[in-house]
């Protein structure tokens, strides 16, 4: 290769390295097969060996905790390990889960599916029919992509049902509106996609039809909406069928209808969320909204009968108010009562709400702690089918998670506790808060030894995008190959994330995606100004939005930083919506078609405003070839780029993985220590 140092702003699409967006071409596997060789031949001796099987045995273990939903008052689980790495489908009682060892009923072994059908099986998604649950539709992916093939599969005789509903590999949803009729929201056939990839329509798919049959009962009108999705409510009785159609990411109109299509078009917001119960709905507003003579504010949570707000009624109820660091994070049903999940200063809060004929009625989720990373979700799939239990995941960095029952909305019940997989005595957790370019205050949390040497190793990662909020969790992989061996871990809520609500989002978009990215730069400085590193021993990783992130910490930080981890990443701004999901996106970073965007997006875009000559740190981009969801193109261009202008560049891409680091514990295992030992030998931390 030979330095070229286009594409320019002028010549956006004057791309050498266009061709390693073809996927599959014969040039651009050479390409991959080359630097994947280069890489595991400096990074990958008997170290990678030892440490990925470490790991791989840690993500095996038996005590692990399985992950259950129930479905018909049984619950289900995927569950992996060596000798079923690609997972066995089975089901157990509420009252066998709770014993140290439950026995389970198997439904399906994918590993034992792949081999007999000479397929890269993994199983995505499932979705069975209330309120038996005999019969399920199973999504089957190949090689962990998004797009899916679909098959019916009988629970009752364990088997592929003959002649039932099957379709073709696509992006998309189902759910069942009766035995013998599904509501299929599917990118498959001629005309059905967004530019996006996504489904275009909802379809009445009755059995015995093929596709082409299948009626259209709702399409996009927008013909750049993202995607449209339905769902049935079994809440009431005739079921109701909700629809939307999502004109970008953050933006939807909610439609009510039936089986036919949709009938009642929600006078809401495009970019609030609506969640309905029986006749109620909670609705949870993005920015401020006046309506009926009051003006409510952004991220306020209001409650209203379903029926009042149909007939015209806007005399809602707030169930919640936001504060500058109080933000709601989710809100759903469960037994009837909308549980809230809130972070108050990034601790957790979850509020009970009970709607009834003389009002709204509030309490506290009791006996979680405030000092910890909290989860809770309902245990049923089925809203209609819950009787209000919930699970609940308590953790931190250094304690593993519990996975608990809340049964009655009382007090939670440990069901199981995940094992301690790495020795963390010394350790201790902190949290502190950096001063960003623009006097922001960025918190971080940092995971490490209690005495501070001033030139820790440490481990940085953050996303900043999409409104996703990042709490610190126990990591079973780091810990095991960064803490354990006396590094520091540092995880920042940098803005573009949901920690604070709206505004703390909208500030790391479109042009503030750049600000989002001033804050992880100044949380490394603030690391360095409290004495506990030094640049030079300074990791940062990042994924899929967090690939713009990595990538901008080396071209417009490299002083910062002793070496970085570019994973699944995002890149080219300026071709990122020509390439597969990519065009959902615009409403986080705008669209480069337009002057004004580009105008933004192109001091973002690294693979624009990388030079020759400069003190960049190593870099290591992975990504993988069955990601559907963010292009390879994107890593693969980038690194070609990179070595082109003589910097320190290395490249992985395992042929599975999807928008993830593997199907299976072992390829999980092997992605993570290929990183994290590039990372430790550019650091200074011992990995022998």
């Amino acid at each position: 290769m030979s330095i070229d140092d286009r594409p320019t702003v002028a010549a956006p699409d004057d791309d050498p390295h266009l061709w390693l967006e073809e996927i599959e071409d014969e040039r651009a596997l050479a390409f991959v097969a080359a630097q994947n060789q280069r890489t595991l031949a400096a990074f990958g001796g008997a170290g990678f060996a030892r440490d990925r099987d470490t790991l791989a045995a840690i993500f095996d273990r038996p005590d692990n905790i399985p992950s259950v939903s129930r479905r018909g008052g049984l619950l289900y689980n995927l569950w992996k390990d060596a000798g079923h790495p690609r997972g066995l489908w089975r089901r157990t009682t509420l009252d066998e889960f709770r014993k140290p060892e439950p026995q389970w009923e198997i439904l399906l072994d994918i590993d034992r599916l792949a081999a007999d059908e000479a397929e890269d099986w993994a199983l995505n998604w499932v979705s069975t029919l209330p309120t038996a649950h005999e019969r399920a539709i199973l999504s089957l992916s190949r090689g962990g992509s998004d797009a899916v093939v679909l098959r019916e599969f009988d629970l009752v005789t364990k088997r592929f049902v003959d002649g039932g509903f099957t379709l073709a590999e696509a992006k998309g949803s189902v759910d069942w509106l009766d035995a013998d009729t599904l509501l299929l929201s599917s990118a498959y056939g001629d005309g059905m996609a967004t530019p996006s990839g996504y489904a275009r329509t909802v379809r009445r798919w009755q059995r015995g039809q093929s596709i082409a049959e299948a009626q259209v009962i709702f399409a996009a009108e927008n013909s750049a909406s993202v995607w449209v999705r339905s769902g049935i409510d079994r809440s009431v009785t005739p079921a109701r069928v909700w629809f939307s159609e999502g004109l970008d990411f953050f933006n939807h109109h909610v439609w009510l209808g039936d089986e036919t299509g949709a009938r009642t078009r929600l006078d809401l917001p495009i970019d609030s969320w609506a969640t309905p119960h029986g006749d109620w709905l909670a609705i949870k507003l993005r920015q401020p909204w006046t309506v009926g003579g009051t003006t409510h504010a952004a991220d306020v949570v209001l409650g209203i009968r379903l029926s009042a707000f149909l007939a015209g009624s806007r005399d809602f109820v707030r169930l919640f108010e936001p504060g500058p660091r109080r933000a709601l994070q989710g809100l759903y049903w469960a037994g009837g009562r909308l549980v809230l999940s809130i972070l108050d200063e990034l601790r957790p809060r979850f509020e009970l709400w009970t709607p009834s004929l003389q009002g709204w009625s509030y309490q506290q989720l009791p006996g979680l702690p405030e000092i910890a990373t909290v989860d809770v979700w309902p245990l049923d799939t089925d809203e209609a089918e819950s009787n209000g239990d919930l699970l609940a995941n308590v953790q931190d960095p250094l304690t593993p998670p519990s996975l608990q029952l809340i049964e009655g909305f009382g007090a939670p019940t440990i069901l199981k506790q995940a094992p301690r997989t790495f020795s963390a005595d010394r350790h201790v957790v902190t949290r502190h808060e950096a001063i960003s370019v623009d006097g922001a205050r960025i918190p971080y949390t940092q995971t490490g030894p209690s005495e501070l040497t001033g030139e820790a190793p440490v481990y940085m990662s953050a996303y900043g995008g999409f409104g996703y909020s990042i709490r610190p969790a126990y990591n079973a992989a780091l810990g095991k190959l960064w803490l354990e061996r006396g590094g520091t871990l540092v995880e920042a809520n940098i803005r573009g994330g949901g920690e604070f609500g709206t505004a703390w989002h909208d500030a790391g978009r479109y042009a503030g995606k750049r600000l989002a990215h001033d804050d992880f730069a100044a949380v490394a400085a603030d690391l360095v100004r409290r004495g506990v590193t030094v640049p030079k021993r300074i990791a940062a990783q990042g994924g899929s939005n967090g690939g713009i992130l990595i990538t901008n910490m080396l071209v417009r930080y490299p002083e910062r930083f002793g070496a970085l981890f570019c994973t699944i990443p995002l890149i080219d701004m300026r071709r990122y919506t020509r390439l597969l999901a990519g065009a959902s996106w615009i409403a986080e970073y705008g669209d480069p078609d337009r002057d004004e965007d580009w105008g933004w997006l192109q001091t973002y875009s690294a693979y624009h405003t990388a030079e020759p000559g400069q003190p960049y740190p190593p870099i290591l981009i992975a990504t993988t070839r069955r990601d559907d969801r963010v292009h390879p193109g994107h890593a693969r261009k980038m690194t070609a780029k990179l070595q082109a202008m003589g910097y320190d560049t290395w490249f992985y891409e395992p042929a599975a993985g999807g928008h993830g680091y593997g199907t299976d514990n072992r390829e999980r295992a092997s992605f993570i220590t290929l990183g994290t030992r590039f990372l430790a030998r550019h650091v200074g931390l011992e990995m022998e």
